[in-house]
């Protein structure tokens, strides 16, 4: 008790100096505080963000991997065997898909079938050129694309190996539930008259865009007919019960009719499927005149499943579990909602590593200082210790009474600077962040004026021009804003909070960790010290 109250005094017997020492710990632990809080803000926006979010995923074949492999023989790529490899890859069934679905880690899975048809003389698609409306005979008839393999079939609708595919004018897109229509769920499209059709029916229930509709002349319960690409006499008749709005329709760019966003069907997966299941029982079998090879008029179809995750771990364990279900190597599993998010945090992530090697540097300056000074305080009480130890104070008890003194000031000084850089910690690291936000904007335009596209205006939304192609807002985290915005695209701009009880313990962890080097070199010192040479050389 006695060393911890003689502590106490000698610290008010050198006020001046000690404040000089809690003013350069103050400074040290502000700079801290707020680096450690910037650090801190990037982990829990990386955490509490992703356990918020519904993650999907899907799984794709691996050609990249597969070239990389072919890639290493000594007489470099082999395009043979490349060609044969990739011509006896199909893409998984509907059954694989479904079997990988059972996994524990996933939490929902919906898929979307894709076909492409024709229209009749009563309904025609959207469409710039007068010219282009769909005939059977007419010399205008897309070119057709063969597949001779690679695609998989869905269930038991085959695949494309050997089909012919005429691209036709309307895009039907069937999905297996509400989940699955990501567009209406995001509020990119909406329902402005009737209603979307029943989830899983299969009645051929269909909706309609506003410009489809509007060019048509349709309204709510009228009957389109659609025929098959491949065979103009093989007809099908849909009926409208809801019209909706697209945002993307809107864009202003010419396309083809297929592809254009105006001409996209929906409808039920279910009720698709028996569509093609239907075309499949009155296929027949054609030679293409051009190429001389053999192919069925069925519609053809493509398959998109895709899995939901409730959290990132469940994510991370769908791998394992997929290929202890028997995924093949050959198979890749990706998210894009993981890769948008991670990409969202690249500032931040910037913001905080040039934190981490801050810290580093004020910790090393300022222990260097702390060092200095306590080394001219040990000197400048010299006489003190020795008259100490002559009235047989132990150099142990000395040296606490030091450590003492040293770790108060800082403490002190510490917990100021805790109060301090957690109300600074926000507008701080917003401001730092939105420099480097501004600064890898910065850098974007300046790659894209080196390309000479530089920026050009009026662009539409989630199309490339005067800038990289941004991926769209899954609306799953804040701080994404669109790339002709103010901000740039896909970053999160705004941290919320910073500090916390974590940074609080890191804090006092840096108050002990500066005692220990400032103090622990002034009790070198004193431990060398001899009473007796101190007290006869005094001046």
């Amino acid at each position: 008790m006695y060393i911890i109250k003689n502590s106490f005094r000698c610290i008010g017997r050198s006020l001046g100096r000690n404040i000089l020492i809690g003013i350069i710990v103050f400074v040290i632990a502000v700079s801290a505080c707020i680096g450690l809080s910037i650090r801190q803000a990037a982990q829990n926006t990386k955490e509490e963000t992703m356990s918020g979010m519904n993650i999907t995923a899907t799984i794709s074949f691996d050609r990249q991997s597969m070239m990389g492999e072919l890639n290493g023989s000594e007489g470099g790529f082999d395009k043979e065997q490349f060609a044969e490899r990739i011509g006896e890859t199909n893409d998984l069934s509907f059954s694989e898909y479904e079997k990988y679905a059972k996994a524990e880690s996933v939490e929902d899975f919906y898929y979307s079938m894709t076909a492409s048809f024709n229209g009749n003389d009563d309904f025609s698609p959207v469409s710039t050129d007068t010219e282009s409306e769909t005939d059977s005979d007419s010399d205008n008839k897309r070119p057709n694309v063969n597949f001779g393999g690679g695609f998989g079939g869905f269930g038991g609708f085959g695949g494309l190996g050997g089909k012919q595919m005429n691209n036709g004018d309307f895009t039907v897109i069937g999905y297996s539930s509400d989940a699955a229509m990501t567009d209406f769920v995001r509020g990119t499209a909406t329902i402005t008259k009737g209603s979307v059709f029943e989830e899983g029916t299969k009645v051929y229930d269909c909706i309609i865009s506003e410009e489809l509709a509007t060019y048509n002349d349709l309204g709510i319960g009228r009957a389109i007919k659609l025929t098959n690409p491949n065979d103009e006499d093989e007809e099908y008749t849909l009926y409208v019960v809801g019209i909706y709005k697209d945002s993307s329709s809107n864009d202003g760019f010419q396309r083809a009719p297929g592809s254009d966003p105006a001409n996209k069907i929906y409808m039920s997966a279910t009720a698709l499927e028996s569509i093609i299941a239907a075309s499949e029982k009155v296929s027949t079998t054609v030679t293409d005149e051009t190429t001389g090879r053999e192919y069925e008029t069925a519609v053809t179809s493509s398959f998109s499943p895709t899995y939901v995750f409730s959290d990132v771990e469940s994510y991370n364990n769908f791998e394992e579990e997929a290929r202890n279900l028997g995924l093949d190597d050959s198979y890749k599993i990706s998210s894009q909602d993981v890769s948008n998010f991670e990409n969202s945090l690249v500032p931040l992530n910037t913001l905080s590593t040039m934190a981490g090697w801050f810290l580093i540097v004020i910790l090393v300056i300022g222990a260097v200082i702390l060092i200095v000074l306590n080394i001219f305080n040990v000197r400048e009480r010299k006489y003190e210790i020795g008259v100490l130890m002559a009235i047989g104070m132990k150099k142990i008890n000395v040296a606490k009474q030091f450590l003492i003194e040293a770790f108060a000031i800082t403490l002190v000084a510490v917990m100021l600077g805790v109060v301090i850089g957690g109300v600074s910690s926000v507008p701080v690291t917003n401001a730092l962040l939105e420099n480097q936000i501004a600064s890898a904007q910065s850098e974007s335009v300046k790659v894209e004026e080196n390309f000479g596209r530089g920026e050009r205006p009026n662009l539409p939304s989630g199309n490339f021009g005067g800038g990289s192609m941004t991926p769209p807002d899954n609306g799953n985290f804040k701080g994404i804003e669109n790339m002709f915005g103010e901000k740039a695209a896909n970053y999160v701009s705004e941290i919320n909070s910073a500090m916390n009880f974590t940074v609080v313990l890191q804090m006092l962890g840096i108050a002990v960790l500066l005692t220990i080097v400032a103090g622990g070199v002034g009790v070198l010192f004193v431990m060398r010290y001899d009473p007796l040479k101190i007290l006869a050389n005094r001046d």
